[in-house]
């Protein structure tokens, strides 16, 4: 395929990835009349790098004004991830659009698809205008990467599909937040085109997972699956969303920190000193706290005796300290055969989905949008 020159030539390319998924312009227009791609950037509350070995000057407007090809290198590789996982997100889902519990729910998914989308197009605004001809070519490569097929999307847990509904409320709580902590992490960063795309993209995450953690209420609500299947949703995407905070004791996270490139979560408001060596683990550690207070939320409605749990922070790892290593949802550790035998009954099977689908065929498995103050938020 011909390398693109222009935005306009990438803006084609994305109609055609568009089509390939199943998110064409009719239904955007349905579900978002007059809605048209954008880049957005928002407001810094400081012109100042306020972390890191540059603490105290100026950010950098222009790629060229990072001291350092490494550390340039390094910006351009948190951009592309970042965008490899917007694009990703959509072709997970993209089975979704054909069998959507209600209205609402298809217009709560086109819009979250649309503006994922959206923030692919921010990270490739940004590549195709700061970073000359690589940029162009690493904006190609993220409409060409596929999660479906030859599944080649740059983090594995983002090249499994979400299959159903439950799959997708518990794909849109527990990942989507993951995707809120690393966007507020950006935010801070020292090359102000990056920081300044944060803002905007953080209020369109917001509605993702209050859909993530309104579903999950309402299929509590409505207490037709057994909350034992619904869990094993829980367990699959909560430890893979955990993975995505990268190794322990990362020495990348060490230097973009120094770099200024990425902070903590809560950089500008913490007193706390900082630890390069664990910035990976004290974000995890946040993230794990965070969805806790979810999983507390589904109980407060969850109409079962058999309560919803968070998984220990071990149990199925592929990435970290407990990479490979076999843990209950409990946290006890379990050879490689207890593990074979054991992993059915807290992770979803291909039987689970059958059985799955014969629930869906009773339109009461979620209860309706707003149903006895079933918040948002």
């Amino acid at each position: 395929m011909a390398r693109i020159s222009t935005f306009d030539d990438w803006i084609d390319l994305l109609k055609d990835w568009q089509h390939d998924i199943g998110l064409d312009q009719d239904l955007i227009e349905r579900y978002m009349p007059g809605y048209a791609f954008e880049a957005k950037y928002g407001e810094l509350p400081t012109s100042e790098i306020y972390f890191g070995d540059f603490r105290g000057e100026r950010r950098w407007e222009k790629i060229g004004e990072i001291p350092d090809q490494r550390m340039r290198d390094a910006v351009l590789n948190m951009i592309v991830y970042q965008g490899d996982t917007e694009f990703a997100s959509n072709e997970q889902q993209r089975f979704l659009v054909n069998n959507a519990p209600s209205e609402y729910d298809l217009g709560a998914l086109v819009r979250i698809m649309v503006e994922e989308t959206r923030h692919g197009y921010q990270m490739c605004h940004l590549l195709v205008n700061h970073f000359g001809s690589e940029g162009k070519i690493e904006a190609q490569k993220m409409l060409e990467r596929r999660a479906f097929g030859k599944k080649n999307r740059l983090l594995n847990a983002f090249n499994e599909d979400v299959t159903h509904w439950l799959d997708f409320f518990a794909y849109t709580n527990f990942m989507d937040r993951d995707g809120k902590f690393q966007l507020s992490m950006l935010s801070h960063s020292s090359f102000a085109p990056l920081a300044a795309s944060m803002g905007p993209m953080l209020r369109e995450e917001a509605f993702h997972m209050g859909t993530g953690i309104t579903g999950l209420r309402r299929i509590a609500k409505a207490a037709v699956i057994p909350v034992e299947m619904q869990q094993k949703y829980y367990n699959k995407w909560i430890s893979g969303s955990l993975d995505l905070f990268g190794t322990d004791h990362s020495g990348s996270a060490q230097w973009a920190y120094t770099w200024g490139i990425k902070g903590r979560v809560d950089e500008d408001k913490t007193g706390e000193a900082v630890d390069k060596e664990m910035l990976n683990e004290r974000a995890r550690g946040q993230f794990y706290d965070e969805i806790g207070k979810t999983i507390e939320r589904v109980n407060e409605v969850n109409q079962s005796s058999t309560k919803f749990y968070l998984p220990d922070l071990r149990f199925n790892r592929k990435i970290g300290q407990f990479s490979g290593e076999r843990y209950s949802v409990d946290g006890r550790r379990l050879t490689e055969a207890e593990w074979e035998a054991y992993a059915p009954s807290v992770l979803p099977t291909g039987a689970d989905d059958a059985v799955l689908a014969s629930y869906f065929k009773n339109p009461g498995w979620i209860a309706p949008k707003g149903s006895n103050s079933i918040s948002q938020n």
